[in-house]
């Protein structure tokens, strides 16, 4: 369930989820949930785990907890109602643990302020929207509640590709990058980043994900991601 109006969950969601190893055990957080896609995605696949969602609209955070109990996930998934760019003390009485998750994962805004014209709706501005400054906010807000040596994944548009990384330098090494291709022979549009807390090994790009074939179909790859639950490999 999501709302009518506004932002609408996509494909980016359910890519983000398959990209957190298969392996992963503990617990994990996913940074702007919006109504859970990627963490009952998650579960999905990996029922062990917990998630918490954290999300700033606490309408989406009902809907998310309502999307959890309809799937059977209650017990596994829970919600905090908290904007990642507040500071550490507002976020710590939240009940959000520093360095406390295992597996962190996040889809945030890409848009930057002023570059584009904002949604009228403000759910769908607040989703695609990152003012200026807060990029480095978010992956700092990461970096504070991953475990050390846990992972952190992200799905960000491939043009910020430079920013993402100058961000997890020095935070995140081991860093994989995966894109996304929506054809073949076509530009990534999108990267799957994922990289290990305290680690200083380099970067490795990956061979990546064809999307979509020439008549427009979801490649027979990426329909075993997205409707049957598969793993995408980082």
């Amino acid at each position: 369930m999501q709302p009518r109006q506004g932002h609408r969950a996509g494909s980016d969601a359910v890519f983000l989820a398959a990209a957190v190893p298969s392996d992963a055990k503990g617990r994990v957080l996913d940074a702007g949930a919006g109504v859970g896609v990627a963490g009952l995605c998650l579960l999905a696949r990996i029922p062990s785990v917990t998630v918490t969602a954290v999300e700033i609209d606490p309408a989406l955070c009902r809907l998310a907890e309502a999307n959890a109990a309809r799937n059977g996930c209650a017990e596994s998934f829970k919600t905090v109602n908290a904007d990642v760019t507040w500071p550490a003390k507002k976020l710590a009485a939240t009940g959000l643990v520093r360095e406390g998750y295992d597996q962190v994962m996040a889809n945030p805004p890409f848009h930057e302020e002023g570059a584009v014209r904002a949604a009228p709706d403000r759910r769908k501005a607040t989703a695609h929207v990152m003012r200026a400054g807060d990029l480095a906010v978010w992956i700092r807000f990461l970096a504070s509640m991953t475990a050390p040596k846990g992972h952190a994944t992200l799905i960000y548009p491939a043009e910020h590709l430079g920013a993402l990384l100058r961000q997890l330098e020095g935070r995140f090494g081991e860093v994989n990058i995966f894109p996304l291709f929506p054809k073949a022979h076509a530009p990534a549009t999108r990267i799957v980043l994922q990289g290990r807390k305290g680690s200083r090994a380099a970067p490795k790009l990956l061979p990546g994900l064809v999307l979509h074939d020439s008549d427009g179909r979801y490649t027979d790859a990426a329909e075993a991601v997205l409707r049957e639950g598969e793993a995408l490999k980082l």
